[in-house]
């Protein structure tokens, strides 16, 4: 029975990254909708991003006030500049420019082209030696397949239509309806490109931020402060009247509020915790998650058409991150054996002193 046991924590164990990146995937999905509700209702999306990070900055801060009170290293004027400059590129100007685009575009269309940013953040992770990658094994070659398969999936959804999949009924939710002008659509679609390549290096610079302040909580905080001041700065200048940032006891609220608590709070740890454990590609490539729940529930909920290519591509897409999750698991193993070789080595070239005190320590600790 305790071998059971022990068994299935270790189960547990290897399989929390994968468990929580999936939940994420699920909390950014109803992020699109409860969202997109707002926008159509009214809010503005600059104003939504400094009042969605400053509930959000209030809500970690005391977790990483009293959790890591004694683990938090200290701040340097080059940490502080750090931290400034990767809350630019996570909010203050990549969120700005993502949920703008989402004015002129869909949520669909915005969720599918966020899956580029696994490719992205994959191709620049290799070129600065942050993922593994050996060619002339199995896994090596599985990372490149499912790189380039979930591209092609993405691509899929995002060019090709096909015919469109017969409804099942009436929409349980309705929205009023995007009426965007090509040209709305093209800047857009403009806008969420250059988001997703800030979100990469920023995805990237997590992952170097972490090495020198690896304390997931308070860093979570400082981004969501720093970020929502950025915002503000910007959105004071573009909407300086009072009515542009009065929200009432309705779904801008709700959706500050969900967005705030839920995911730039505590999506945002679960992405730092994730990326400090598995690296930034590791998190990235569960994007087309979200993307398939999107779409299911654009069909089945609000009633919006599906094509044939949504759904052919979604398979795919599938396929490519079945493919990058088994080349990366052999990472740890790797991680591991060079840890292991780092240790010995270390021994192997310890002072004779310090080696015969360490013997004798482990000596006296075996004694009964």
């Amino acid at each position: 029975m305790a071998v059971q046991a022990g068994s299935l924590m270790g189960t547990y164990r290897r399989f929390k990254p994968h468990l929580l990146m999936g939940l994420a995937q699920v909390g950014y999905t109803f992020l699109y909708f409860i969202t997109e509700a707002s926008f159509n209702h009214g809010m503005n999306p600059h104003v939504y991003i400094t009042y969605r990070h400053i509930v959000a900055g209030f809500v970690m801060l005391p977790f990483a006030y009293f959790l890591e009170s004694k683990t938090r290293p200290k701040l340097t004027v080059a940490l502080l500049l750090e931290i400034f400059v990767l809350s630019l590129l996570g909010v203050g100007l990549t969120l700005n420019m993502y949920f703008a685009s989402l004015r002129y575009t869909s949520p669909t269309f915005l969720a599918s082209m966020v899956n580029t940013i696994a490719s992205l953040t994959f191709v620049i992770a290799v070129i600065l030696r942050l993922e593994v990658l050996d060619l002339r094994k199995r896994r090596g070659i599985a990372k490149i397949l499912g790189t380039l398969i979930s591209l092609a999936g993405v691509m899929t959804m995002t060019l090709y239509k096909g015919p469109i999949v017969k409804s099942l009924g009436h929409p349980l939710i309705h929205f009023r309806g995007n009426t965007a002008s090509n040209e709305n659509w093209l800047k857009g679609s403009i806008l969420t490109v250059a988001s997703c390549i800030t979100w990469s290096i920023w995805y990237i610079m997590q992952a170097y931020t972490l090495k020198r302040y690896p304390a997931q909580l308070s860093l979570t905080t400082w981004m969501n402060f720093v970020g929502a001041a950025q915002s503000a700065v910007f959105t004071v200048i573009i909407k300086h009247r009072k009515a542009d940032w009065t929200i009432g006891f309705n779904i801008d609220l709700w959706s500050t509020i969900y967005a705030g608590v839920v995911v730039s709070g505590v999506i945002i740890f679960i992405q730092l915790w994730c990326t400090e454990q598995k690296g930034p590609v590791f998190v990235t490539m569960f994007n087309p998650l979200s993307t398939i729940l999107v779409a299911v529930l654009a069909y089945f909920v609000l009633g919006e058409k599906l094509y044939v290519g949504s759904i052919l591509g979604a398979v795919i897409v599938i396929v490519g991150l079945y493919l990058l999750l088994w080349g990366k698991e052999g990472d740890q193993d790797i991680r591991t054996k060079m840890t292991e070789q780092t240790e010995t080595n270390y021994e192997e070239h310890e002072d004779p002193k310090t080696q015969i005190f360490s013997s004798t320590a482990k000596h006296m600790k075996e004694e009964p």
